[in-house]
Formats: structure tokens, C-alpha cells, sequence
């Protein structure tokens, strides 16, 4: 169903007004006495609070994706914020910066913010998050992109949570060579963004190609690209048998629709950002239903492991349908929380205790909202399981589960520890 406009409102009063500031020094404050013993602190923690910077999306081409993550986010650190704590200490602050998807004005809320935060729960979108990768290096601080690209997976300062797109993808063709969807020798198309997101992805199809003598037909768009209908003209033309979606949700609905005007009945495999449940509410509806899988780095709202977020995000907006993104908030701050509460275990609180847990935490489990991650290997997907999921209408996220923890064999030869 359509999100009500006044739920979506109350979503988006989440931004915070982005407060002038300057770096502060780069002395450390004394030392906290908590549970553990005396515990290192710095640049974003006064008195019994941690700050934590979000560079999210809430006005530009994923706004409704960042306003859920944002909210998967704040219903976690709240959860903690009232139980546990960080060091059984300190609560947890978010300060809510609206980039809307535009990397400029993220690399100026990025400068406004980094010298009063610990560091960034939320970096959305590929093309921000890589802009931001000198800067972070530079200030010695971790962030956690909401985008899975293997340059990200590359940078020493950036935990990203869950299995780069090249592996996803795979993971993805694999599967529908599993169920028989495709076969060896077939042609497939690919239809993908001209960035970070996208060419890691095709990275990935023309990898598992390869290894299977299939070819790939591609089709390259551009991010806000708006009409579909020549890209599925064109891979009809050659005869392809399944079509892999690297893509914006509005464009997944119009590749849907396309395919279905020009009798092009094939699979139709999207990586994780090219959904939203909004689409079951447009003409492409009874296409993806019939065609399309999802594959992505974190369950889906409606099953057992999000049973608590799921319930906390229903008390809070009870007329709102959520979406799998809002996982992705609360799973990405469960990895924050691991490598926090880590850092308070060694002692050491600054900046660089933090960046420093990142890979002690590895393995990291996250009560299977993800699979197992490995942050210990720079350049490495930090995870080679992902979710692969249907569209239904009428249950929580407007997907179904088909299969979780999922590692085809092919990806074995791709990711090499």
C-alpha cells in the first residue's frame, strides 16, 4: 500500500538542523570510568553521550529508501540507549544530515560534522561514500556505507555491512541457474547505473559468465535516467533470457513494464537498492510479482531474526508499511555497536581504538540479520552470503524470503581469502 503522506512526513521531521561547527582538537579528554575500568576518550563523546554522524537521503532519488534506514537506526541506538549502553555507559546520539543524494553537499555536512563525531553509522549512496573515502582515511575515522560496493570494501575506514554488489550479483545468477531460470549458453542483459554501484555489479555478471559461457548484453543508464522502454526494446532485440537490474527502484518498475509491453517474459534479478514495496502500487506490479528476485546483504523485515525491530517500527508508525531498508539501519548500527562496544573492551574509545576494533570484531555475527562478516582483509568482500527474496504483496517489506545465507559455488572462485 502507499505510504500516507503523513507518516512520510513524520519520517523525514527526523533531519536535524545541521548546526555550524568547527574541528575541535585533537587532545583527548580524560579518561571514563564504566564497567569494563578506565576506557580512552576523544572527538565525539562529552560526558556520558557518543555522537554519531548520519549522511543519509531524504530529498533526493533514494529518499524513501534513507528515510527507512535513518529510522532502522534510530529504533536500534533507542533500544540500546535503554538497556545495555555502550561500555554499560554511554547512550548514543545521531546527528541527521539530509545530503539528498548529492556528493557535494555530503563532502560539506561530512567536513561540518567530523570533528564532533566518533564516527558515520550512515553514509548512503556509492558516489558519496566514495568521495568521502580520503576524507575518512585523513581523520583516521570509520564509516558505515549504506552501499556495498567493492571500493568501499577497499578503504580502511569503511565497515561495509554485507557482501559487495560483484558477489551479490553472483550469488544471484547462481540461483536462478539453480532453479533452472537460466542455463548455460544463454544471453542475459544487464541494465546498470554508470557509477561505483553499477560497474562493480556488472563486474560480477560478466564474472559469473564466464564461468558459465553465458554473455552479457549491457545497457548502461544513467542514475535519474527516467524512461526504460528503449534498454528492454533493445535486449529483446538480442534475445535475452533473464535481465539482472543494477538500478534505482523507479527504473526497476519501468523496466517491468517495459518488458511486459514488448512480451518479454524473463526473470528479472535486481540487486538490493532496486526495490521499494511502493512498486506493488504502480503497472509493473503484476510483473514483478510473476518475475522479479531480489537479492541483498540482510533479511527481510517480515522474518524471525527483524522480529523486534519489526514490532518497535509497527508501535511507532502502526499505519506505515516498512521496508527491507529499515533493516539495513538496524543491522548496519548492530555492526557499530559490535565494533563500539569492542573498542570499550580494549580500552580505548578515540577515534583510532575504534578503527582499530573494526577487525578484531571479525567474525562478526549479527543474530542473522546478515551473514558472518569479515573485516579483517581490506579489498575482501566482507561477506559472500546473501538474501534472495520475492515480491509479495500484504506481508511486512512486500517480500517473501525464498532464500537466506545463500553462497552459490560460483562465488567460491571469484572470492579468495
Amino acid at each position: 500500500m502507499m505510504r500516507p503522506v503523513a507518516a512520510i512526513a513524520a519520517v523525514a521531521a527526523l533531519v536535524t538542523a545541521a548546526s555550524c561547527s568547527t574541528k575541535g582538537d585533537d587532545e583527548d579528554t580524560p579518561p571514563a570510568e564504566n564497567s569494563t575500568g578506565v576506557v580512552r576518550t576523544g572527538a565525539g563523546i562529552e560526558g556520558d553521550v557518543i555522537t554519531l554522524g548520519v549522511l543519509t537521503d531524504f530529498t533526493g532519488v533514494n529518499a524513501a529508501s534513507g528515510k527507512d534506514v535513518t529510522e532502522g537506526q534510530r529504533i536500534y541506538w533507542d533500544q540500546l540507549n535503554k538497556g545495555e549502553k555502550i561500555c554499560g555507559r554511554f547512550t548514543v546520539e545521531l546527528d541527521i544530515k539530509d545530503h539528498g543524494y548529492n556528493v557535494q553537499t555530503a563532502v560539506t555536512q561530512y567536513a561540518e560534522s567530523s570533528g564532533d563525531v566518533l564516527g558515520f553509522v550512515q553514509v548512503l549512496g556509492s558516489p558519496m561514500a566514495t568521495a568521502l573515502i580520503p576524507e575518512l582515511e585523513k581523520d583516521g575515522l570509520i564509516g558505515i556505507p549504506v552501499a556495498w560496493a567493492k571500493n568501499l570494501a577497499a578503504s580502511p575506514g569503511y565497515a561495509v555491512p554485507g557482501p559487495t554488489y560483484d558477489v551479490e550479483t553472483i550469488n544471484g545468477l547462481d540461483y536462478l541457474l539453480s532453479e533452472g531460470l537460466i542455463k548455460e549458453g544463454d544471453k542475459i542483459g544487464h541494465i546498470f547505473h554508470d557509477s561505483e554501484y553499477g560497474n562493480n555489479a556488472l563486474e560480477g555478471s560478466k564474472f559469473f559468465a564466464a564461468q558459465h559461457g553465458l554473455t552479457i548484453a549491457e545497457q548502461r543508464i544513467g542514475a535519474a535516467e527516467p524512461d526504460m522502454t528503449s534498454r528492454v526494446t533493445a535486449l529483446a532485440a538480442e534475445g535475452v533470457k533473464a535481465i539482472v537490474l543494477t538500478t534505482q527502484p523507479s527504473q526497476t518498475a519501468g523496466v517491468a513494464a517495459a518488458a511486459n509491453g514488448a512480451g518479454l517474459d524473463v526473470p528479472l534479478l535486481g540487486n538490493a537498492p532496486t526495490f521499494f514495496p511502493t512498486l506493488l502500487d504502480t503497472p509493473a506490479r503484476d510483473n514483478l510479482i510473476k518475475n522479479f528476485y531480489l537479492v541483498g546483504p540482510n533479511v527481510g523485515v517480515g522474518l524471525p531474526p527483524a522480529a523486534d525491530l519489526l514490532k518497535a517500527y509497527k508501535d511507532k508508525f502502526p499505519n506505515v508499511e516498512p521496508s527491507n531498508s529499515v533493516v539495513t539501519g538496524y543491522s548496519s548500527s548492530k555492526i557499530m555497536e559490535l565494533i563500539l562496544q569492542k573498542a570499550c573492551e580494549d580500552g580505548d574509545l578515540t577515534p583510532e581504538g575504534v578503527l582499530a576494533a573494526k577487525a578484531a570484531i571479525s567474525p562478526a555475527e549479527t543474530d542473522g540479520l546478515t551473514g558472518t562478516l569479515d573485516f579483517s582483509k581490506t579489498g575482501i568482500s566482507p561477506s559472500r552470503e546473501s538474501f534472495l527474496a520475492r515480491p509479495k504483496p500484504g506481508v511486512p517489506g512486500s517480500t517473501e524470503g525464498v532464500e537466506g545465507n545463500y553462497e552459490g559455488p560460483t562465488v567460491a572462485a571469484y572470492v579468495r581469502s
